[in-house]
C-alpha cells in the first residue's frame, strides 16, 4: 500500500467517525428526553399522590361491604382475633376461625352461631407446614375460595410482654414463618380469583425492642419486612390493584381487657386504653377503606412517622419519657 493509499483510507475512516457524532449526539438527546420525561411523570404523580393523600384524610373514601367475604383469621380464640370474627360476622362475612386453642375457638363459633350468623372453626397448628396444607385443602372444599386472611396469632399479650419470652424458634414460628405457611396456599388463589384482601397484624415491638424482648422485636420486625415485600410481588405481577394488604400495627399496652390490673404504665393519661372490641372496629373500617398501614391507637401512627426523621439520641430521649414502665401493677 503506497502513502496515496493511506491518505485515502484515512480520509475515508475520518469521514466515518465524523459522520457517526451527530448520531450520538441524538441518541444522547433522545435519552436526556425520556428522562426528563420520566421526572416530571415521577414528580406529578408524586404530587397527586400528596394531594390525594390529603384529600382522602380530610374526606376518607366510602367503607366498602364486606358482605359474603369468607374471612380466614389466624389466632381467632382470643383478644383482638376473636373480637374480628365477631365483627366479620356481623358485616354478613363468614368467619373462618383458625386457633391452636380447640375448646376457645369451637366456643367463639358456636356464640357467633348463637347470633344467627354463620361460622365455622378449624383447629390448626399454624407453624406446622402439613396442618395448614390440610386445613386450607378443607376450608376450599367446605366453606369456599378465601377472600380475606387476618393473621393475629403473632401479636402478643401485655403480660406475656413482661414474664419469661418464649424459646427464640417458637417465637419466629409463630410470628413469622407461619405467614409463609399460609400465604403459600392462600395468595396463589387469590392471584388467580383476581381478588382479596390480606391484613397483618404486628406488635409495637416491631418498632422499639422491649428489654428481655430482642426474638420477639426481630420477628415482629420481620412482619414489616414481609408487607413490603408482599406489596411489591403484586405490584410486580400486577394484582395490586385486585388483591389489597393492610398492616396494622398495634400497641398490647393500650389493647387490653385488664390493662389496670396487669400492667403499670408511667403516664397513664397519655396512653389510655382501647377495648379489644374497640380496636376490632377501628381496625375493620381501616381494611374497608383499603388503608395500606393503620395503627392502634390511630394517632400512633403519624407519632411513628415523625419519630424517624428524629435524630436517634432525640428518638431515645422521648421514648425515655413515654416509657411504659412496664411492671406489675
Amino acid at each position: 500500500m503506497n502513502q496515496g493509499e493511506k491518505t485515502d483510507n484515512n480520509q475515508g475512516w475520518l469521514k466515518v467517525i465524523g459522520s457517526t457524532r451527530p448520531i450520538s449526539f441524538f441518541l444522547k438527546s433522545y435519552a436526556m428526553f425520556i428522562l426528563l420525561c420520566d421526572i416530571v411523570y415521577f414528580l406529578t404523580y408524586l404530587v397527586a399522590s400528596i394531594f390525594q393523600a390529603i384529600l382522602n384524610f380530610i374526606r376518607p373514601p366510602k367503607l366498602k361491604s364486606l358482605k359474603g367475604e369468607i374471612a380466614v383469621i389466624i389466632g381467632a380464640s382470643r383478644g383482638v382475633g376473636r373480637e374480628l370474627a365477631i365483627k366479620l360476622a356481623e358485616q354478613g362475612t363468614v368467619p373462618v376461625c383458625l386457633d391452636i386453642n380447640h375448646i376457645d375457638n369451637q366456643t367463639l363459633v358456636k356464640d357467633i352461631r348463637k347470633m344467627g350468623h354463620e361460622a365455622f372453626g378449624y383447629t390448626c397448628d399454624v407453624t406446622s407446614k402439613d396442618q395448614v396444607e390440610h386445613v386450607i385443602d378443607a376450608i376450599d372444599r367446605d366453606v369456599g375460595d378465601i377472600s380475606m386472611y387476618f393473621h393475629c396469632c403473632g401479636v402478643p399479650s401485655p403480660r406475656s410482654l413482661v414474664s419469661e419470652p418464649p424459646p427464640i424458634q417458637v417465637t419466629m414460628d409463630v410470628s413469622i414463618v407461619s405467614h409463609f405457611y399460609l400465604l403459600d396456599q392462600i395468595l396463589p388463589k387469590m392471584k388467580k380469583l383476581k381478588y382479596g384482601h390480606i391484613v397483618l397484624l404486628t406488635s409495637v415491638a416491631g418498632l422499639s425492642c422491649i428489654k428481655t424482648q430482642l426474638p420477639l422485636a426481630v420477628a415482629q420486625f420481620a412482619v414489616q419486612g414481609l408487607f413490603e415485600s408482599l406489596v411489591e410481588d403484586l405490584r410486580m405481577s400486577k394484582c395490586q390493584d385486585l388483591i389489597q394488604i393492610s398492616l396494622i400495627h398495634i400497641y398490647p399496652f393500650i389493647v387490653s381487657e385488664n390493662l389496670e390490673n396487669d400492667i403499670r404504665l408511667r403516664i397513664p393519661s397519655y396512653f389510655g386504653t382501647i377495648r379489644a372490641e374497640h380496636a376490632a372496629l377501628q381496625i375493620l373500617r381501616g381494611v374497608r377503606r383499603n388503608q395500606m398501614e393503620i395503627s392502634i391507637p390511630t394517632y400512633y401512627f403519624y407519632i411513628g412517622n415523625i419519630l424517624r426523621m428524629l435524630p436517634k439520641n432525640a428518638t431515645y430521649l422521648l421514648r425515655e419519657m413515654l416509657d411504659t414502665g412496664v411492671d406489675f401493677g
